[in-house]
């Protein structure tokens, strides 16, 4: 909500976390992530795609469960993006943040593999 009598719109908006550290609860080590991210893009996911698979299942260690495979792309869909990867490592594996875990971003892991 913006303010009253004031040019400015406010202060809400959203915030990175401060500690930029991986979460002590986060079971996935850095080859895992990695591994997870190249798994995904050879199936056909964007970045974005893959981070939201990545974060509900920390007890799969590496498989991809039912739910992930809900988000899978069709043959139509565009190529792998980052962005896409990122949603599904968030929401299905619960890393909040490649970058943390891994040291670079998805896009950066990829380009590294010549998948993106």
């Amino acid at each position: 909500m913006g303010r009253m009598h004031a040019p400015g719109k406010g202060l809400s908006q959203s915030a990175l976390p401060y500690r930029r550290s991986v979460p002590t609860w986060l079971k996935l080590t850095s080859d895992d992530v990695k591994e997870q991210i190249y798994k995904l893009a050879k199936k056909g996911l964007t970045p974005s795609q893959i981070v939201s698979l990545l974060l509900p299942s920390l007890e799969c260690s590496g498989a991809i469960s039912a739910h992930c495979n809900l988000h899978l792309l069709d043959s139509s869909d565009s190529p792998a993006s980052a962005s896409r990867i990122g949603v599904i490592l968030r929401d299905s594996h619960g890393v909040a943040q490649v970058r943390f875990v891994t040291g670079n971003k998805i896009l950066r892991i990829l380009k590294s593999k010549g998948l993106a």
